[in-house]
């Protein structure tokens, strides 16, 4: 399977793709990938360091005739989000992703496929081995963690780098060039509840909502898909009074739009739960039936639990999460087409008298950001959750007089006959957070095709990671002089 893989062109990065993703690197569980880059480094014989939190950071010299240029710092992370279908049997803490082409498309089979940021980290990979590549002094620099708490950006301090500029390649478009981003903040609700005894007799079912597209909870949520979350609350809150809930399991990462979810409720009155749940259920599917095309929503009979919320709970439950806002909350008045602020409602837990709800906002500008992260604070203290309030990070503040800006401006326009598309996006960058210890840094990011990221749909364009390397080489090729 990987054969195939290394066999793709530019075979220098696909080849390193490949070797990446035998490598299990979850979010927070770097020790592998982070063991593998530092022995990758030091086989080349290049100075390679591990900073306080994680981070590796592998130096390599200019090549001939480029000692006169500023030095570049190349950055991408080393974690990948870690998705997979519910019908797919794979252990991310222990297996390498089983990819195979499909076109021109490169895909996971029922899982991510790490392109984000595993394409950035292999094209840096592929730049330091070479002898042929023509570029300037290299800082390679790979984070951690940055999926699920940006903690090894925001950990890197200042000293460990010298670069005057700054290539990060983790976007997702080769047509476009980064030059800001969004911040975040993760917003956690919790509360205990007793449960409930079941003493009468009952029917218990398993309620499933799946099949929807999920996706990054960023660049994709403004398109409108399904949240699996929002799904299962409305429905359980149109057949509320004909059940009491004893279980619920939707979503899981904070960055990825839910895509599954599934509650275990309970009735007395199973003709009119079945007829209520049929109505809302195609009613769903008939609002969906455009964006949607795969969702399935199934009722099934199982074994009775042992307990259920209370009616008091079950209805403040309800109204909180119906309450809560999923979605875009504010566009760009300043950018077109850009997504101000936003949030998903990306995980809910209830279960053995504990609910959690995991939410993470974004916004460009910090005020957005916490003026969101305020309503949705009290939209749960209403139902007496406790709220915290973690992982803040910043945006990145667009330089409209970046001068490597122009430099790639000006590359891309003579290489492809058009102008790129110079935007900021929703997603979270490390950028804004690295500037903060490296303010005078000028940074730019770029990537390839990238399609479905943070979803087992996940697939990486062929093509347009030979656009992609092509325009990077030429970029190294002409980075300005001292």
């Amino acid at each position: 399977m990987n054969s195939e893989i290394k066999n793709l062109e530019p075979k220098e990065v696909w080849k390193n793709f490949a070797l990446l993703n035998q490598v299990p690197r979850p979010s927070k569980k770097e020790e592998k990938v982070r063991a593998f880059m530092v022995n990758f480094g030091k086989e080349l014989g290049l100075d390679t360091q591990v900073d306080p939190i994680g981070n590796v950071i592998i130096k390599k010299a200019a090549t001939k005739g480029f000692e006169n240029r500023k030095t570049v710092v190349l950055q991408g992370h080393l974690d990948m989000v870690c998705q997979k279908n519910n019908d797919t049997d794979f252990d991310f803490d222990t297996q390498g992703i089983q990819m195979y082409v499909d076109g021109d498309w490169v895909k996971a089979k029922g899982t991510t496929l790490g392109a984000d940021n595993g394409l950035g980290v292999a094209s840096i990979m592929a730049i330091l081995e070479s002898n042929t590549i023509q570029h300037p002094a290299i800082e390679a620099l790979f984070t951690i963690d940055e999926e699920t708490g940006m903690t090894g950006a925001i950990g890197l301090q200042a000293g460990y780098l010298d670069g005057e500029i700054l290539l990060n390649l983790d976007t997702e478009d080769d047509d476009e060039i980064g030059v800001g981003c969004a911040g975040g903040i993760d917003i956690t609700a919790t509360k205990t509840y007793q449960p409930k005894e079941i003493n009468t007799k009952v029917h218990a079912y398993k309620i499933t909502v799946k099949g929807l597209q999920g996706g990054h909870s960023g660049m994709d949520i403004h398109k409108g898909f399904g949240n699996a979350n929002k799904l299962m609350n409305r429905i359980l809150y149109a057949i509320q009074d004909t059940i009491l809930i004893s279980e619920i399991n939707g979503g899981s990462l904070r960055n990825a739009i839910p895509r599954e979810s599934n509650a275990i409720v309970i009735s007395e009155n199973e003709d009119a739960m079945g007829e209520k749940f049929n109505s809302i259920s195609q009613e769903i599917k008939t609002e969906y039936a455009t964006l949607e095309k795969d969702l399935v929503i199934l009722l099934e009979e199982i074994d009775i639990p042992k307990s259920t919320l209370t009616e008091t709970e079950q209805d403040i439950l309800l109204k909180v999460i119906y309450a809560a806002h999923n979605g875009v909350y504010r566009m760009s008045p300043d950018i077109d087409d850009l997504v101000e602020t936003s949030n998903n409602v990306a995980r809910v837990v209830v279960k053995d008298g504990e609910i959690k709800i995991a939410c993470l906002t974004r916004s460009s500008i910090e005020s957005g950001k916490m003026d969101l992260a305020n309503k949705l604070t009290a939209t749960f203290k209403l139902g007496n959750f406790k709220v915290e309030l973690s992982g803040s990070y910043p945006g990145w503040k667009p330089n409209p007089n970046s001068a490597i800006l122009k430099t790639l401006s000006k590359i891309y326009e003579n290489r492809f006959n058009e102008k790129p598309n110079i935007l900021a996006c929703h997603a979270g960058l490390e950028c804004g957070i690295l500037g903060t210890n490296y303010p005078e840094m000028d940074m730019i990011s770029f990537g390839p095709n990238i399609r479905g990221a943070h979803s087992p749909d996940e697939k990486a364009s062929i093509s347009s990671t030979q656009k992609y390397w092509g325009f990077l080489l030429e970029v190294l090729e002409n980075i300005p002089k001292k």
